[in-house]
């Protein structure tokens, strides 16, 4: 069945022999969106994103040169077996939304409530940490799995004894990136979490390093220990050494390909956005973080124009954000300008969010890497 193009379409008509083909619609601007997210959406997306949606242990591929990769497999998958046991089941028994109305789900032994796995950005912390969460013999609505970013945010939109009543009836929570440059919200999550502790329910995190404290790119479990306060005895640290896995082996990451190439490729594929860089970091500064993930609603591609230097700190902490649901999503990230290894400046990368910066480095140089075919089909490249 044919159509008329839509308006704001690219094309006047099919393309020719030869020709890649365009889009019907034109690119759509992230920084035209301003979404909002209501709670009973930040608690049902509680779940590992879509990049770890299929992972497990076995697809797990530990580095043979480090033993402490194969340990933490076999530690974590006991763990996960141990969190077992009957659970009701059936319309009587389902939870009503935040928890109410449903028997709490019966409980673990005695024994440390909680693992924390600790190690260097891109060794597998979250995918052993999602793989966790699949592995845990109980059904998704009894097992919950978020960053730190995205309890906090929980905890605003619902509050902190409705959170506390929300997740208490739970087997596992799942923290990725647990943030210990606040100490505000390490305060609170502290709190949150030795609520959920006396409630039964088991723990596992991987956090990043205080500020001050590089440690090589690595974290250090002490300081994560020190920071939960009391939830310290409850916790088994899991040590992951390792390399990079995003990059080990892989060629380079594609050099930034021109405005007119990025234009092209944007255009040409369904479902892409296509933005100014500096545009969209000022449209960030008007979303909260909590909403980055809807900013990006089916968004299939992320093409952007002019990359350069990120100016400021605050700036390059939203940026974080955006990479790292970016990265969940698995959303290809197009751009013209400079690499990505260049967007923060040399300070940043010797301060106390190192860590973040190298993680987004990362993190966008493997999505700019998934890019390079929507390149080659426009015909741009």
């Amino acid at each position: 069945m044919s159509s008329s193009p839509s308006a704001g379409s690219s094309t006047t008509g099919s393309p020719t022999a030869g020709e890649a083909p365009i889009a019907e619609a034109a690119p759509v601007s992230l920084c035209s969106r301003e979404p909002h997210v209501p709670a009973d959406r930040l608690v049902a997306e509680m779940v590992p994103p879509p990049r770890f949606d299929s992972v497990r242990f076995s697809t797990y591929l530990p580095d043979p040169n480090q033993p402490s990769q194969t340990e933490a497999v076999q530690v974590l998958e006991t763990f996960a077996a141990g969190l077992g046991g009957a659970h009701a089941v059936g319309g009587s028994a389902r939870r009503g939304f935040f928890g109410l109305g449903r028997p709490k789900a019966p409980k673990t032994p005695p024994g440390p409530r909680g693992v924390y796995l600790d190690g260097g950005y891109g060794v597998g912390k979250t995918h052993l940490l999602a793989s966790l969460w699949h592995a845990t013999p109980a059904e998704p609505s009894l097992k919950a799995f978020g960053t730190f970013v995205e309890l906090t945010n929980l905890v605003g939109a619902l509050g902190f004894q409705q959170t506390v009543q929300t997740l208490s009836g739970h087997r596992l929570l799942c923290i990725d990136e647990f943030e210990l440059d606040d100490p505000g919200d390490t305060v609170l999550v502290s709190t949150l979490l030795g609520k959920l502790v006396d409630a039964g329910v088991a723990l596992a995190a991987t956090s990043n390093t205080l500020p001050g404290k590089l440690g090589e790119g690595r974290f250090a479990a002490a300081d994560f220990l020190r920071e939960i306060q009391g939830l310290s005895a409850h916790f088994r640290p899991l040590r992951i050494d390792g390399e990079d896995y995003r990059h080990r082996g892989l060629p380079e990451a594609p050099a930034p390909y021109g405005d007119e190439q990025v234009t092209k490729a944007a255009y040409a594929t369904e479902g892409a956005s296509l933005d100014d860089f500096p545009r969209l970091l000022e449209h960030l500064a008007r979303v909260h973080p909590s909403r980055y993930g809807a900013l990006t609603d089916g968004v299939r591609a992320v093409c952007l124009t002019d990359v350069q230097p990120v100016p400021d700190q605050s700036t390059a902490l939203r940026l974080v954000v955006l990479a790292d649901r970016l990265y969940d999503r698995e959303v290809p990230v197009l751009a013209s300008g400079l690499p990505f290894d260049q967007l923060f400046s040399e300070e940043m990368l010797k301060g106390g969010y190192r860590k973040k910066y190298f993680r987004a480095i990362s993190r966008l140089t493997a999505l700019a890497r998934d890019a390079k075919p929507l390149v080659e089909a426009s015909g741009a490249a």
